[in-house]
């Protein structure tokens, strides 16, 4: 008699001690992914071109098309293998295993030539002080497969809430996708008024990139897996900031501001832990959003509805 795998659960717990080598080691990894999308696509406003997406096995490109060939590159993070595939059937695999990144660009490369894939890309990875390009980055990388299984659920759980609170927007709205720059998800939401320049300064991305990115005000928030001593958490944020935002009344009780971040801060665990998670984020996400809305006097009226139901078409007046 065989029996079925136990189910995971819902949220999973995430151990920051085996979590935080193993994101900096796949956010080295999407980047060279996500470069090649970069480079075959043109660009979409906000770079929304270049992200990456949560799949039901992990995060994918999505498809990409490079002339005449379209292909697709997809981090299967149940097998441990960056899956490469083109339209005409051929299918090219690079394993996701602990080494240097030197190796694992390599393997790209070699998978993207037997596709006949000839994309060249910038190589040194973006939003990362002191950033060594990928083919000169030989340091021995810890990738634990069980911990990336575990960020994998978490962003579908993450991605799935997101995409709930995306529906009660009328506005301009980012999808919800990840940016392999700084390694989170994310979702944004526009007020349709262009905002200052931005000031720049991001490590090793052109401020032209940045510009043009928050080219209109925002009220932004996502999922970060954690790094320098931080735990899993989610943030939120608006730009320019409203006067008053850091002291806006936001919940869970868990958010607080971050004066060094500029933002809100979540613990991942404070929703993971919850009675109920789904309702402890979207707490967040919609208290953190009304507060820049409010304080920076956006037209909420216009702008929003109600939460999107299954089958149903969103009614309009007559």
């Amino acid at each position: 008699m065989t029996t079925s795998p136990p189910t995971p659960p819902r949220w999973p717990s995430l151990d920051s001690s085996t979590l935080e080598p193993t994101a900096r080691t796949l956010q080295l990894w999407t980047q060279i992914v996500g470069k090649v999308r970069l480079r075959a696509t043109p660009w979409v406003n906000h770079a929304w071109h270049a992200t990456l997406y949560v799949s039901a096995r992990g995060l994918s490109t999505s498809l990409i098309h490079a002339g005449d060939l379209s292909f697709e590159m997809e981090f299967d993070l149940l097998d441990q293998a960056l899956i490469l595939r083109d339209c005409r059937g051929r299918t090219e695999r690079a394993p996701l295993v602990a080494g240097s990144i030197a190796d694992f660009y390599a393997r790209v490369r070699k998978g993207l030539a037997a596709l006949d894939l000839d994309i060249e890309i910038h190589e040194t990875p973006n939003e990362i002080a002191d950033a060594v390009p990928f083919s000169e980055d030989t340091a021995m990388r810890v990738y634990d497969p069980e911990a990336a299984v575990a960020l994998w659920r978490a962003l579908t759980q993450v991605d799935r809430v997101f995409k709930a609170f995306r529906t009660r927007f009328l506005g301009k709205a980012s999808p919800v996708h990840l940016f392999w720059g700084s390694f989170d998800l994310a979702v944004t939401r526009f007020s349709g008024r262009e905002a200052p320049p931005h000031p720049g300064g991001v490590p090793n991305l052109p401020d032209t990139v940045a510009r043009e990115a928050y080219s209109h005000e925002v009220s932004s928030a996502g999922f970060w897996p954690g790094g320098d001593g931080m735990g899993p958490s989610f943030y939120a944020y608006a730009y320019p900031t409203p006067d008053g935002f850091s002291k806006a009344a936001v919940g869970p009780a868990e958010a607080a501001w971050n004066a060094a971040l500029g933002e809100f801060l979540l613990p991942y665990e404070a929703v993971q832990s919850a009675q109920d998670p789904d309702a402890a984020l979207l707490e967040f996400l919609q208290t953190t959003y009304a507060a820049a809305a409010d304080l920076a006097a956006w037209d909420r009226v216009s702008l929003e509805c109600g939460t999107g139901q299954h089958g149903l078409p969103r009614p309009v007046k007559s």
